[in-house]
C-alpha cells in the first residue's frame, strides 16, 4: 500500500537507527506514520510503502518499509520547502532570495549548477558547499536506499548502513557483504550470508570463509575463550559453512599473515586468536612481570609495628576489638613485602579487615592509594567498608569515548600512568582480558599491586580467566584466606558457601537461621513459593526487607519459566502491576513501568549521563549496572533511569541494552550483594548445573539466602565440579616467564 503526503510534526526520531513517528498530511487527512527515515524532513512530501497496523497505545498508524522522497514543485512548494530547514546552510530570508532570483529552477540549479548560487546575496563559498553537501546527500540517499533495497536489504538497515558508509555504501555491499557481519551492530553472519548468495557469491569465497572463522572465534569470546585449538575451529566452521577443512586452514594461514589472527603452540597445541586478544594476553604478562621486578621502596618502619598501629586505628573507628588472625597478618605482610600480591578468599575469611588494614598502613606510610572494583556496585561496597574513596577500574583509567575511532579508550595509559604509591582491586575474578591488560598498561613500575577477590566465584562476563590464571602460573605470589572468623560462623551463609565449595550439602537452620531451603517439587510450586515471598512475606518478617527492591531472585539460566525474563514478566505483576492512567514502554516481549527495577545488559561507552547531586555529565554506562525507572516519556519512547545517583535517558536503540531486574541470572550478579537473595532451584541445562554458579549465587546474599525448589538438583550441582571450559593462554605464558631467561615473553 502507497501513502503519499507532506511530513509534518516529528513525534519522535532516533538518529542511531533512523526510527521515525510522524504527522503525515494526505489528501484525504492526517495520519500517524511510524518506520526508518536517514532524515526526515518536516514540509517535505513523501511516498511511503506499507500498511496500516493497530499500536496497543496509539491505536491505527501507518508502518511503512520503504520510501521515496517527492521533490518539490512549483514555487510555494519549492520555498515551503527550503524555508523548512532542510537544506543546511539555507534559512528563511537565504531561501526567499533563492526563490526570487531562480524561481521554479531553483531546485535545479543547486543539483545542477550549484555555483551560480554564489550569485545570492549571502551565500559564498563555505556557505554554498553547506548547501551542495546537504543537497546532495538527500539525492544520493535516495538512490544508494533504493538499490540496497533491490538487493533485498531493509530501509532500517539501508539507513544504518548509509550512516556508515555513505555514498561508498553499495559497493562496500557489494564488494564483500560479510564486512557488515564486522561493521554494522547486530548484524549477523547468517544474515550476511543471504544476502551474499543474493548477490552471487562463491560458496567458497575467501571472504565467506573468513567471516566464518571470525564468527566462530567471537562466539567463542563471548563465553570467555581468548582463543581456540586450531583443529577445534577448522571442524566448527567447516559444520557451519559447509566447505572442507583443507580450505579453512588456508584461510587462517592467510588471516595470520594479514595479522587479523595469530597462531600460537601452547602445551604443544596449535591455536588460534583473534589478534586483539593475543596481544592483550602477552602485554599482560609483560606489564606484571615489569611491575613485579621493579625495584620496590624500603618500608620505613617494623611491619608488625604498622599492623598493631592500624589494627587500633580501625578499632577506634568502629568501636570495637580488631586483631588480625595470623593468617591475615601474614597476608599483609606478605603484601608489603613484594610488587604483586594477589590474596583470595571465600566469604568470611577477612578478606575486607586485610584491605582495611593495608589502606590505613598505606596512609601512615604517606603512599598515595587508589582503590577499585570492575562494577560500580562493587566499587560502592568498596568505598563504604574501608572508608575510602573507591572507584571503577573504567573510571580510574579515565575512559573515553573515541568518535573517530568508534571504541572506548583509556585516558591512562604508559604515555600517562596512573599517580597512585598503590592500587588494590577487590573482586578481581571479574576482570576480563582486554580490561587487565589497559590496567595493567597505565600502572608505572614502582607500585604496589594488590587483588583481592574470590578465586572459586564464576569468571568474567568478558573472555578470559585472569584471576585464576594468574595463580594457577605460581608466577604471582598468592594467599588463599582458609580460616572463617567467629562473626561468620555465626552465620550459615558464609558456612554453607564453603561447604558447597567443599562439595558437601549445605545445613538449613531454624527460623531465626539466614540460609533457608524450601522443598518444592514442580515448577508451578517453586513460582507459587517465590511470588509469596516477594509479594510480602519476606517483607512482614525481616526488619532488613524494607521493601521489594531488598529482594533479587537469582537464577541460573535465562531460558524456560524460571528463566530471568519469564520470572521479571511474572515478579513485575506482583511488585509493580500496569495501573490505569499509567504510561508505559514495550520493548518487544518486555513492558517498562515507572518504578520498575531494571540492569543494563551490554557495556555502552558512549552513552551520557548526568549525576543526580550535581548533574555534572559523564559517559558510560555498564554491563551489570542496575536502576530505577523514574519517568516514563510516551511520546519520546524514553524512559529516565537512576542508576547509583546518575541519571540516565533511554531512548532508541538504548532500549535494547535494557531490561527488568527483578530476577537475573547469576552470571549478571557478580561484584554485587543484596539483602535477600533467592535462588529457584531446577532442571537446567547440564553445563549451567555447576558448583561455582550455585557458590557464586549463595555468596551475593548479605543477611538472607533461600533457595526454593527440588534438592535433588542442588545435589547435582554441588556434585559438578566441573569449571567453567575456557581456553586461555595467560597462565601458560606467566609460567614460561622464567624458563626464557628472564627477558619474559614480550615481543616474542
Amino acid at each position: 500500500m502507497l501513502k503519499e503526503g507532506k511530513l509534518g510534526k516529528i513525534i519522535f526520531n532516533n538518529r542511531e537507527n533512523g526510527y521515525t513517528v510522524a504527522i503525515l498530511t494526505t489528501d484525504t487527512g492526517s495520519i500517524r506514520v511510524a518506520g526508518a527515515f536517514n532524515e526526515p524532513k518536516t514540509g517535505t512530501r513523501y511516498r511511503l510503502e506499507g500498511r496500516f497496523t493497530i499500536h496497543k497505545k496509539y491505536g491505527e498508524q501507518f508502518s511503512f518499509t520503504s520510501y521515496e522522497e517527492i521533490q518539490p514543485e512549483g514555487v510555494e512548494a519549492i520555498r515551503e520547502f527550503l524555508v523548512a530547514g532542510n537544506i543546511r546552510g539555507i534559512g528563511p530570508k537565504t531561501a526567499d532570495l533563492l526563490i526570487d532570483t531562480f524561481g521554479e529552477e531553483t531546485l535545479a540549479v543547486m543539483e545542477e549548477t550549484p555555483e551560480k548560487l554564489l550569485s545570492v546575496k549571502g551565500i559564498g563559498p563555505s556557505t554554498l558547499a553547506k548547501i551542495t553537501d546537504s543537497f546532495a546527500e538527500s539525492r544520493d540517499f535516495a538512490r544508494i536506499s533504493l538499490e540496497l533495497r533491490e538487493i533485498g536489504i531493509e530501509m532500517s538497515d539501508a539507513v544504518r548502513i548509509y550512516r556508515l558508509y555513505g555514498s561508498e555504501s553499495v559497493g562496500i555491499v557489494k564488494e564483500n557483504p560479510y564486512s557488515l557481519v564486522d561493521d554494522l551492530y547486530g548484524m549477523t553472519f547468517h544474515k550476511a550470508d543471504m544476502l551474499a548468495e543474493k548477490l552471487g557469491f562463491d560458496a567458497e569465497s575467501d571472504f565467506r570463509i573468513e567471516s566464518g572463522i571470525k564468527f566462530i572465534l567471537k562466539k567463542e569470546a563471548a563465553g570467555g575463550s581468548t582463543l581456540m585449538p586450531e583443529q577445534m575451529l577448522i571442524e566448527k566452521v567447516v559444520e557451519l559453512i559447509d566447505t572442507n577443512s583443507e580450505r579453512v586452514s588456508e584461510v587462517i594461514r592467510q588471516m595470520a599473515f594479514s595479522g587479523e589472527l595469530q597462531t600460537d603452540t601452547l602445551e604443544n597445541m596449535q591455536v588460534v586468536y583473534l589478534y586483539g586478544y593475543y596481544y592483550a594476553e602477552q602485554r599482560i604478562a609483560h606489564n606484571l612481570k615489569r611491575i613485579k621486578e621493579a625495584q620496590s621502596k624500603p618500608i620505613p618502619a617494623i611491619i608488625d609495628n604498622l599492623i598493631s598501629d592500624a589494627e587500633s586505628e580501625l578499632a577506634d573507628e568502629e568501636g570495637r576489638n580488631i586483631s588480625l588472625s595470623d593468617e591475615q597478618r601474614y597476608a599483609v605482610k606478605s603484601t608489603l613485602m613484594g610488587n604483586v600480591t594477589i590474596i583470595t578468599g571465600g566469604p568470611g575469611t577477612g578478606k575486607t579487615t586485610i584491605i582495611n588494614v593495608l589502606v590505613r598502613i598505606f596512609h601512615r606510610l604517606n603512599l598515595t592509594t587508589a582503590l577499585a572494583a570492575p562494577t560500580g556496585r562493587a566499587a560502592k561496597r568498596m568505598e563504604e567498608a574501608s572508608g575510602d574513596s573507591a572507584m571503577t577500574i573504567h573510571r580510574l583509567l579515565e575512559y573515553v569515548y573515541s568518535e573517530d575511532e568508534d571504541e572506548m579508550r583509556f585516558g591512562r595509559t604508559d604515555e600517562n600512568p596512573l599517580e597512585e604509591d598503590v592500587i588494590i582491586v577487590d573482586e578481581a575474578s571479574m576482570i576480563d582480558t582486554m580490561l587487565m591488560d589497559g590496567l595493567l598498561n597505565a600502572i608505572k613500575s614502582g607500585t604496589i599491586l594488590i587483588f583481592t577477590g574470590d578465586a572459586d566465584q564464576l569468571p568474567s562476563v568478558g573472555a578470559g580467566n585472569v584471576l585464576r590464571d594468574m595463580i594457577a602460573s605460581d608466577y604471582i605470589y598468592t594467599v588463599r584466606l582458609k580460616e572463617i572468623f567467629r562473626q561468620a560462623q555465626d552465620s550459615r551463609i558464609a558456612t554453607n558457601a564453603h561447604l558447597i565449595n567443599n562439595g558437601e550439602f549445605p545445613e538449613a537452620g531454624g527460623s531465626e537461621s539466614d540460609f533457608f531451603i524450601i522443598e518444592r517439587y514442580n515448577e508451578e510450586d517453586i513460582i507459587g513459593e517465590i511470588k509469596g515471598l516477594v509479594g510480602g512475606r519476606l517483607e512482614n518478617y525481616y526488619d532488613f526487607v524494607k521493601g521489594p527492591e531488598d529482594i533479587q531472585v537469582l537464577t541460573p539460566t535465562k531460558r524456560g519459566i524460571l528463566g530471568a525474563p519469564s520470572l521479571n514478566s511474572i515478579l513485575q505483576e506482583i511488585i509493580n502491576p500496569a495501573e490505569e492512567g499509567e504510561d508505559e514502554v514495550k520493548i518487544g516481549t518486555r513492558t517498562f513501568r515507572k518504578g520498575d527495577k531494571v540492569m543494563q545488559l551490554k557495556n555502552d561507552y558512549r552513552a551520557e549521563w548526568k549525576d543526580s547531586t550535581d548533574f555534572a555529565e559523564g559517559q558510560g554506562i555498564f554491563n551489570g549496572d542496575m536502576g530505577k525507572v523514574e519517568v516514563i516519556n510516551i511520546q519520546e519512547k524514553s524512559m529516565l533511569v537512576v542508576s547509583d545517583d546518575r541519571l540516565v535517558t533511554y531512548e532508541g536503540e538504548m532500549l535494547e541494552e535494557i531490561d527488568l531486574a527483578y530476577a537475573v541470572t547469576v552470571h549478571k550478579s557478580q561484584g554485587s550483594e543484596f539483602p535477600a537473595v533467592i535462588i529457584p532451584m531446577w532442571h537446567i541445562p547440564p553445563m549451567l548445573m555447576t558448583r561455582n554458579l550455585l557458590y557464586t549465587a549463595v555468596t551475593r546474599g548479605k543477611k538472607l539466602v533461600i533457595i526454593v525448589g527440588d534438592p535433588k538438583y542442588l545435589h547435582w550441582m554441588i556434585s559438578n565440579n566441573k569449571a567453567d571450559g575456557r581456553f586461555t593462554g595467560l597462565k601458560h605464558r606467566l609460567s614460561e616467564i622464567d624458563l626464557l631467561g628472564g627477558s619474559g615473553i614480550w615481543g616474542n
